[in-house]
């Protein structure tokens, strides 16, 4: 191809050079440059990126792009992948532009209906299957499940669980629901559309209630970066004025739901685990729990049981 670029529409479809110096634009070749432009262009992870949306556009797994280095790619995935590539530079989340993202062993579906499932967040659910590891056919709610990541997780490394997920948007849920087909999980997880407790029939209880609520306070959602503020579902990130809305509804309203000494794991935001101890402590219905960080060692999950 005789331009300097891969992002430059191609004058000819023939994968090979025809004069000295003419570029070939094998897939090692595209990922360098596509690393080196996209870092350019200030976006993180720009060498998983590149690899991520090629590996998309060719129908493979990231690994398999080290064994096809030398590989020319034809025009016609040159051009998706040009494609992709602005996009992104453009803003849009690489797990939007491939569909799919990575979470606690598995990958999920993803679309703009849902939030995009985080690293931080597996530490929600390994704290979960620690709790549900010693019971029997424990009965687990997801409160907010978006994508489905942390009910269809619990579902698959708990063969026993019977999970509840719920949501206020019909979109999310579809996603979810496709998720937990995809996995072989569906037909222990239940899927309630609605507000809260609103959808969860009269009188039953959980063993374990687990939620990654919108934490994000409202001041603070212009200075999210672009991606997440222009493209994820405001709904899954406004937590209010001061962020902490959702965890004062919790506080009030689901404890009837809760089996008497079952646990409710919540993930918070930075600098939020005393303003949320706080907002349960004044419950008698709460006992304040102990807090979980991150791998980053940042505190991410807090914990609080049902005492009366």
């Amino acid at each position: 191809m005789a331009d300097s670029s891969p992002l430059a529409p191609a004058s000819s479809s023939t994968p090979t050079p025809t004069t000295p110096g003419e570029t070939v634009w094998t897939i090692q070749a595209l990922l360098t440059w596509t690393t080196d432009y996209l870092t350019r262009k200030g976006v993180e992870s720009p060498r998983t990126e590149a690899q991520l949306l090629l590996a998309h556009v060719l129908g493979c797994k990231r690994v398999d792009l080290l064994v096809r280095y030398d590989e020319v790619p034809g025009e016609n995935h040159r051009r998706q992948y040009r494609e992709l590539i602005q996009r992104r530079v453009a803003g849009w989340p690489t797990a939007y532009l491939i569909g799919s993202r990575d979470f606690y062993l598995l990958t999920f579906e993803v679309t703009p209906a849902v939030l995009i499932p985080r690293p931080d967040t597996e530490t929600l659910v390994l704290e979960a299957l620690k709790i549900l590891k010693p019971m029997k056919a424990p009965r687990v709610w997801d409160i907010g499940t978006g994508s489905g990541c942390i009910a269809v997780s619990i579902a698959h490394q708990k063969k026993d669980a019977q999970v509840t997920a719920s949501d206020i948007s019909p979109d999310a849920l579809e996603v979810a629901q496709r998720n937990a087909l995809r996995h072989g999980v569906a037909e222990r997880v239940r899927f309630l559309c609605g507000d809260l407790a609103a959808p969860i029939p009269p009188g039953e209880v959980f063993d374990l209630i687990v939620s990654n609520p919108p934490y994000v306070a409202q001041g603070e959602l212009a200075q999210l970066a672009p991606e997440v503020r222009d493209h994820e579902p405001r709904i899954a990130l406004d937590g209010g004025a001061d962020g902490l809305a959702f965890y004062r509804r919790l506080a009030g309203s689901v404890a009837p739901y809760l089996a008497l000494g079952g646990c409710m794991l919540l993930e918070i935001g930075a600098g939020q685990e005393s303003a949320v101890q706080n907002i349960f402590a004044d419950f008698p219905q709460w006992q304040v729990g102990p807090t979980f960080k991150d791998m980053a060692g940042h505190p991410r999950v807090v914990a609080f049981r049902r005492q009366a």
